[in-house]
C-alpha cells in the first residue's frame, strides 16, 4: 500500500498509488461509507485501522482497473506524503560506520538526535534552492519511519509495531552553517532542506527496514550506494531510545541516517551547484527527485 497527498485543481487530496495510477482515496472511502473520512494524510495514520486501509486499497485497485477516480501517476503533481509535519522531523546522524569515518568521526555509542523544521519540508520535483548563506551544499539519502501509534517508552522488541510505514527524506545540508554554529539545527533546516516523499508504504510491505538498498545519484553519478542493514542502530532501536521518557505520535517522522558517498567525504570535496539534480533511491519504496535552483 503506498499512499500519497497530491495535487489538483489547488486543492491537496490524499490518494493511493496502485500500479502506475493515483487513486483519489477520500473519494473511495466515502463511497465505501468509511466512518470519518480522513481529511489529510495525519487523519489517516491515526485514525483508519490496517483492516480498513487495505480494504481501500483493494477497492482502490479496482478503480484503477476502471479508470474511475483516478489519475496517470506520471501527470500527478506529488506533494510531501506529510506536507506540513506537526513537529519538527526527528533526524539520526552518523548511524552508518562509513559515514561516521568520512565525517572525521568514531561511530557513536548511542543514537545522535537533531531536528528540521516543517518549514524545511518540500515534495518531489520540488525545487532545493541553494541559498546565498552557504557555498557548501551536500546531499543525504536516508530511510524514513513513520510513526502511526501513540506510544513512550517503547520497548525494542515492540517498537516496529508503532511504524505506520517508510519515506525517503534527503537531508539537504549546509556543511559550512553545520560547522560554523557548532551544532546541526542551522545548517540542516534551511528552507527547501528536507524534501521527502514520493509516497509512504504501509509497513506491511516492507519485510525487513534493515534489507534495503539505498542510493543517491547527482546529474545520473552514484554517489551514495548502500543498505540499510549497515545501519549501526535499528530503526527499532532508534524508536525505543527515542522515546523513553519522550512521547511519540501519529504522524511523527524518524529519518535513520546516511551512508558514506556524501559530498563532504571526497577529496577534493564535491559540494553541489545550482541546475543539479538529485535522486535519492530506496528499495520497496521509489526515486525522489529534486534540482538545486538558484534563491528567488
Amino acid at each position: 500500500m503506498r499512499f500519497c497527498t497530491y495535487q489538483t485543481k489547488g486543492e491537496a487530496r490524499l490518494g493511493i498509488v496502485t500500479g502506475e495510477a493515483v487513486v483519489d482515496l477520500q473519494t473511495v472511502a466515502r463511497r465505501k461509507r468509511l466512518q470519518g473520512v480522513p481529511q489529510d494524510m495525519l487523519e489517516l495514520i491515526a485514525e483508519v485501522p490496517t483492516l480498513e486501509l487495505r480494504a481501500l486499497a483493494r477497492e482502490a485497485e479496482a478503480w484503477a482497473k476502471a479508470g474511475k477516480a483516478s489519475l496517470p501517476l506520471a501527470r500527478a503533481t506529488l506533494l510531501a506524503p506529510i506536507p506540513r509535519p506537526r513537529k519538527n522531523i526527528a533526524c539520526v546522524g552518523r548511524n552508518y560506520v562509513e559515514h561516521a569515518k568520512e565525517s572525521g568521526n568514531a561511530p557513536p555509542e548511542v543514537p545522535v538526535f537533531f531536528t528540521k523544521p516543517p518549514t524545511a519540508v518540500i515534495g518531489p520535483e520540488a525545487p532545493v534552492t541553494h541559498h546565498a548563506v552557504t557555498q557548501q551544499l551536500d546531499y543525504e539519502v536516508e530511510l524514513v519511519a513513520v510513526i502511526g501509534r501513540r506510544g513512550r517508552d517503547i520497548a525494542p522488541e515492540k517498537a516496529l509495531d508503532y511504524v505506520f510505514g517508510y519515506t525517503i527524506m534527503n537531508d539537504v545540508t549546509a556543511r559550512d552553517l553545520q560547522r560554523r554554529h557548532l551544532q546541526w539545527f542551522k545548517g540542516k533546516s534551511l528552507d527547501t532542506f528536507a524534501p521527502m516523499g514520493p509516497w509512504i508504504v504501509h509497513r506491511s510491505a516492507i519485510a525487513d527496514p534493515h534489507a534495503l538498498r539505498l542510493s543517491m545519484r547527482l546529474n545520473g553519478e552514484v554517489r551514495q550506494n548502500s543498505t540499510t542493514a549497515n545501519m549501526i542502530f535499528t530503526v527499532a532501536r532508534l524508536i525505543s531510545v527515542l522515546s523513553a521518557g519522550m512521547t511519540l505520535e501519529p504522524g511523527d517522522l524518524l529519518a535513520t541516517g546516511t551512508p558514506e558517498g556524501v559530498g563532504m567525504g571526497f577529496t577534493p570535496q564535491k559540494w553541489m551547484s545550482i541546475g543539479d539534480v538529485m535522486e535519492a533511491e530506496v528499495e520497496g519504496i521509489g526515486v525522489l527527485r529534486n534540482r538545486v535552483v538558484a534563491p528567488r
